[in-house]
């Protein structure tokens, strides 16, 4: 696959900086430059991408599309992005970070202001399929530029800050498409957030960088990393291997396989949450529309305080097995799921503190599957090894939560659909727990 010249990857800059003061001062300017890019830029495809969430009562009641309907166009939507994530995870590992998420940022854009404009249940699959491949386009260059970056021993913590991204994102677009579709239509809700990530496309231009030697700086690991990688850094430089091989031995590597099944499982309650909480809240437990987007909001929220932690912990206390943690929070999961569900009186603040218990539990879990996959690989295969448990989580994780929930719920009731995804949250639990990192 041949890439454009404006998107490979930079190679090392002629001058090298060797000045320790000014490397380190010019690596605290592009760290947080790059960082702060990737924050606002991650956070903005999720303007152009949960927008559809906050206005599917308002869809399905125009359209008058039934559950399973109205899931296609989630699971359709899942099934591209997930093996978008992998082939343009590939793609990352070679390509420019900087002009790759950035157009990936503005052809989502185009996407939603098609899908606003559409009025037919073929035209809104075709549109939001289009635009999952674009979104495919967020997570590999992010990826990419936590490991570039960033070094394995904070890596953790950084990914988790980062993480907050798409919680913040998400849970800004459910507050202001619900009150836009509200307001002005639910066509307003794809429109307005549209114009908003175009002008972010240019400030990711503006602010990121592909790589710190692009720059003239020494690698990460050198300046950050501590004995142990700065010894991986040297073995991967001193046996370098093609594209092809590389990307080999990401499948042959049986722990990112574990990992991408396990992430079917995250991606299933997660999604089941994302897709049906609100539905659920109205036509079940009889929440205002803006209630249950408020709630769905803070599920996002207090996700931003449980991927934190889960990353802060990781790297000081389960930094040599990060899937142990991965399963504590799964079983707490099931647990909160189990309360929500059985929660008969729908009173408000029950369920709403339920399904922020949930958010907390559930995105520690979506987080730590990419730093576990990034440590169980070399750097240059970072954005392969998630893109492959993206793969495994869209594909069949949040594409079961969309047309399987759907169907299930259509058939068994709300009862059937919780406990499928306890259930889920369980299998998870499992999986992680027989998670072992190629270094133990």
């Amino acid at each position: 696959m041949q890439i454009p010249m404006f998107l490979k990857t930079q190679p090392p800059a002629s001058v090298t900086v060797s000045d320790p003061v000014v490397v380190k001062k010019l690596y605290r300017l592009w760290r947080f430059r790059v960082f702060i890019a990737m924050f606002i830029g991650y956070a903005a495809f999720y303007l152009v991408r949960k927008n559809l969430n906050a206005s599917s009562a308002d869809i399905k009641s125009a359209f008058q599309l039934s559950n399973a309907e109205f899931g296609a166009i989630f699971s359709a939507w899942s099934l591209v992005y997930g093996v978008g994530k992998f082939t343009n995870g590939i793609l990352a590992d070679r390509a420019n970070l900087r002009y790759l998420m950035a157009f990936g940022l503005l052809a989502s854009a185009v996407t939603n202001v098609l899908f606003g404009l559409s009025s037919t249940l073929v035209l809104f699959i075709l549109f939001w399929s289009f635009n999952g491949y674009f979104q495919a386009l967020g997570w590999p260059p992010c990826a990419r530029g936590l490991t570039q970056w960033f070094s394995k021993t904070e890596r953790g913590t950084y990914w988790g800050l980062w993480n907050a991204s798409h919680q913040i994102g998400g849970s800004i677009i459910l507050v202001l498409a619900a009150w836009l579709s509200t307001e002005f239509g639910w066509r307003s809700s794809f429109f307005i957030p549209a114009g908003i990530v175009a002008l972010v496309s240019l400030f990711l231009i503006w602010n990121l960088r592909d790589n710190p030697p692009s720059l003239g700086l020494p690698s990460v690991e050198s300046q950050y990393g501590n004995q142990e990688t700065q010894q991986e850094e040297h073995f991967e430089t001193q046996h370098e291997k093609s594209q092809w091989q590389l990307i080999k031995e990401v499948l042959e590597n049986k722990e990112v396989w574990l990992l991408s099944v396990g992430n079917v499982f995250v991606y299933i309650v997660r999604w089941g949450i994302l897709n049906w909480s609100i539905i659920y809240l109205v036509t079940a437990k009889g929440f205002s529309k803006m209630e249950a987007s408020g709630a769905l909001a803070g599920f996002e929220i207090w996700g931003i305080l449980g991927a934190l932690l889960a990353g802060w912990l990781s790297d000081r206390f389960f930094s040599r097995n990060r899937g142990t943690l991965n399963a504590l929070y799964m079983g707490v999961l099931s647990l909160t799921l189990l309360l929500f569900w059985l929660n008969p009186g729908g009173t408000v603040w029950f369920e709403a503190t339920m399904l922020f218990a949930a958010g907390f539990f559930v995105y520690g879990p979506q987080m730590l599957v990419g730093v576990c996959a990034a440590d169980t690989v070399r750097r240059s295969q970072a954005a392969t090894a998630t893109g492959l448990t993206g793969l495994f989580g869209y594909v069949f994780g949040a594409t079961a939560s969309g047309l399987g929930a759907g169907w299930v719920v259509d058939h068994y009731g709300w009862t059937g659909g919780f406990v499928f995804f306890i259930s889920c949250a369980l299998i998870g639990m499992v999986l992680f727990l027989l998670y072992r990192p190629q270094h133990e």
